[in-house]
């Protein structure tokens, strides 16, 4: 026993529990490579709706080699993402887990987060240094599967709610979006959320802005594979604080502003930026006001996006607020009434978003 635990007196059953927990963690650790294979190489694809497979079977289908695909197709067994039959020695992913892994339209998908959980790894360098300077880790020197990552990821809940229940959510704004209304869409990323916007009111006209040049030119390459114009949709390099006003009737923020250095000084050109009766709508994780009402496993999953992505993304611009990912509401109305704002009300909430409608 360490010096250290020999001064305290230990509960032998809660240690054993707590190390079976942390074996069950660990396994799902390693399981996080075994799930980007999956996704990559098309495992999962090729499993979704063909019943059961033998490993050789998958092996032919995928191009992939037997050996390898027998090893992975045990460790999903194992970990309960496909069932597996000793009497046939056959493998089956189940539609559920199909839903999850398979599908990229599913509102189910999840695949994209792993792409997020390796970039947490290659930038781990980075965030330890930051640790230990107080400084930040900029978006741009983030490694690209983040990017990927957070567009596949958060592309999930956009497609499920945006049309069909965020933007109703507002106080006139579909009725205007049907019309044809001016939109700028800030912090669009890869473009998911504009794009979405852009197909379903086609009267309108949106514009995406954002500071990261790259993401920028694969949301116009996405808008072109969409076949989207840019009379209808077009993307720009701009930051939250200086992207052109042009009495915009629809501003847009989809989890970005917790990202944002100066999120007051963002939330000040966007009131300068609206039409007089504009709409600010700001897509946030969801989160509770207090840190304990926010311990549990969603908690849990922002909060280690937020230490290792979101503040030192936010600490590496100027002011670096680092509202963090689980700032809350209370918090972000503050912010939002730093900025002008007089009008602020959540109009949905869900166990992953709220969404913060927000009038001069």
């Amino acid at each position: 026993m360490s010096a250290a635990a020999a001064t305290t007196e230990i509960d032998e059953e809660k240690l054993q529990a707590f190390m079976g927990r942390m074996i069950v963690e660990a396994g799902a650790i390693n399981s996080a490579p075994l799930i980007l294979l999956g996704d990559r190489l098309g495992l999962y694809r090729a499993m979704a709706g063909a019943g059961p497979v033998t490993s050789a079977e998958l092996a032919e289908k995928t191009g992939t080699d037997e050996r390898y695909i027998r090893e992975w197709l045990s460790a999903q067994a194992a970990s309960e993402y496909v069932t597996y039959e000793p009497e046939t020695g056959r493998f089956t992913l189940p539609p559920e887990q199909a839903m999850v892994f398979a599908d990229e339209d599913s509102p189910a998908f999840l695949a994209g987060m792993f792409d997020m959980t390796e970039g947490l790894y290659r930038t781990i360098d980075k965030v330890e240094n930051a640790f230990r300077t107080g400084a930040g880790v900029a978006w741009g020197d983030q490694h690209a599967c983040v990017c990927h990552g957070v567009a596949r990821f958060y592309r999930t809940s956009y497609q499920a709610n945006l049309i069909a229940t965020w933007i109703p959510a507002l106080d006139g704004v579909e009725e205007k979006l049907k019309a044809g209304a001016t939109v700028a869409d800030i912090g669009c990323g890869h473009g998911a959320s504009t794009i979405l916007m852009a197909k379903a009111y086609p009267k309108s006209r949106f514009i995406g802005f954002d500071f990261h040049g790259p993401s920028v030119e694969e949301a116009r390459e996405r808008a072109a594979e969409a076949g989207l114009g840019e009379d209808r949709v077009r993307f720009e390099v701009a930051s939250a604080k200086d992207f052109p006003a042009a009495g915009y009737d629809l501003v847009t923020t989809f989890d970005a502003l917790h990202d944002m250095g100066d999120p007051v000084g963002a939330a000040a050109h966007v009131y300068e930026t609206l039409a007089a009766n504009g709409t600010w709508m700001i897509v946030e994780p969801f989160a509770n006001d207090r840190l304990e009402e926010n311990l549990n496993p969603v908690g849990r999953l922002y909060y280690a996006g937020s230490t290792m992505i979101c503040t030192p993304a936010s600490k590496a611009q100027e002011v670096g607020l680092a509202l963090g990912a689980q700032a809350g509401e209370a918090r972000l109305s503050e912010v939002l009434a730093r900025g002008g704002f007089t009008r602020v009300r959540c109009a949905v909430r869900s166990p992953f978003n709220m969404i913060l409608e927000a009038k001069p």
